[in-house]
């Protein structure tokens, strides 16, 4: 029986490198927590930069100098331009981590992110604005399947919620600071710091992100097997990509994984807004009360890793997580009370984020590692491709029915419909 010893001593693999089969014992290396905690410093920039314009959707300044009113549909537009064009972006630019060094790539996604950020200080048209929330979305698409391959490699599978619990919590926090900061920003200074602010934000995690990779090496650096070897190599790969592709496991954990960001995207889009509009809770009060669900989504993600990593059922985890997700939402539709509705909201997220973490860790049980990228790629991409319609889908409705509530019902059916998914697969993993 391997010990904990003996499999601690074979993770660290670096990305790039010829992944070893299930028979071949990978070399030795020493546990790099470094690695996660780099990842969670680019999830949480990335987070801050996704979610800022939603704490300006309810900002007069803003719409005048966008040009438009408070128009729910328009406003979470752009949200949704953005989740579409990240969407496919990580289905179909996913691999570029296979082939290019995982610093330099996560360094250069950055720089684009600094720059867009300025830019969209700077821009006083819809279109413009719309335009550049899709360059940000083809710009950050790569992150969550570089992540994950990452992960996947460098950690076995008893560490695996763990170390993707570190990166993961970078958007409960980016969301827990990243909303009171904005609407900070814009209570005293105005709608154009907020951008230049999350710019600014960019050096220090860079500087964080190259000292916590400095270990990672570019695939170039690895030997280069002979001609005969690459092209069995090519012929596997192409064959475990059409395995994965036949799976139907892997397609009903893609479906939940639509359910599941599409709850977050909804939540991200639409919160402040829904406490100050549905729930006529004044703005400066709002700032601060956004955070208390996101606060208790890093607890649940943290409490979420920590039991599903001992007890293994990553299935059944996900499952109890989001039936208490859309519980959580149906009982704030019945509340009133400001802290008896944030309670329940907290109760959802929390519950929300314990299937963070396993959610990942389930796509690598029911996955081939060989295949982690592709993998990667084709669950998160398809995940916020369909999760990036939840923000103007609640813009319809409540502007279709005049009820911030309608919002929040949406969720809750679809968090239902997330649970059906995962019934077949709750024997198996």
């Amino acid at each position: 029986m391997t010990t904990t010893h003996e499999l601690d001593d074979s993770i660290g693999q670096r990305v790039g490198q010829p992944v070893p089969t299930e028979t071949t014992q990978p070399q030795a290396q020493p546990v790099r927590w470094s690695v996660p905690l780099a990842l969670f410093a680019c999830v949480l920039l990335a987070f801050f930069d996704k979610i800022s314009i939603a704490a300006l959707f309810s900002d007069a300044g803003f719409q005048q100098a966008l040009g438009i009113d408070f128009d729910p549909t328009r406003l979470g537009l752009l949200m949704t331009a953005f989740l579409l064009s990240y969407g496919l972006s990580s289905t179909l630019l996913s691999g570029i981590g296979d082939r290019i060094s995982p610093k330099k790539l996560l360094l250069a996604m950055m720089g684009i992110w600094c720059l867009l950020m300025i830019m969209m200080g700077f821009t006083h048209s819809y279109h413009g604005m719309m335009t550049l929330r899709i360059l940000l979305g083809i710009a950050e698409g790569p992150l969550f399947p570089l992540a994950f391959s990452i992960i996947r490699h460098a950690f076995p599978q008893h560490l695996q919620a763990r170390a993707t619990m570190l990166w993961l919590l970078g958007t409960p926090i980016g969301a827990a600071v990243g909303f009171p900061v904005t609407l900070y920003i814009l209570s005293h200074v105005g709608w154009q710091a907020t951008f230049f602010a999350m710019a600014a934000m960019t050096v220090p995690v860079m500087l964080w992100v190259w000292f916590g990779l400095r270990h990672m090496r570019p695939p170039r650096a690895a030997a280069m097997p002979a001609p005969a070897q690459r092209a069995g190599m090519q012929r596997q790969r192409r064959q475990e990509r059409r395995e994965l592709l036949r799976q139907p496991h892997f397609w009903l954990i893609c479906l939940f994984n639509v359910t599941f960001l599409t709850y977050l995207w909804g939540m991200n889009g639409w919160l402040p807004s829904y406490l100050i509009a549905g729930k006529g809770i004044h703005l400066e009060h709002a700032s601060y009360l956004s955070s208390l669900p996101f606060i208790a989504m890093l607890l649940g993600e943290v409490l979420g890793a920590w039991y599903a990593d001992r007890l293994n059922w990553r299935a059944l985890s996900c499952f109890v997580s989001m039936c208490g997700a859309g519980a959580g939402l149906l009982l704030v539709l019945y509340l009133d009370s400001t802290w008896a509705v944030m309670g329940a909201m907290a109760f959802s997220t929390f519950m929300w984020g314990t299937g963070a973490p396993n959610i990942f860790a389930l796509l690598a049980k029911a996955t081939a590692s060989q295949v982690s990228a592709t993998a990667g790629g084709i669950f998160n991409g398809l995940g916020n491709f369909a999760g990036a319609l939840a923000p103007v889908v609640m813009g319809l409705l409540i502007a279709a029915l005049h009820d911030m509530d309608s919002g929040l019902l949406f969720l809750a059916a679809v968090a239902g419909v997330g649970c059906l998914m995962l019934l077949p697969l709750l024997k198996h993993y």
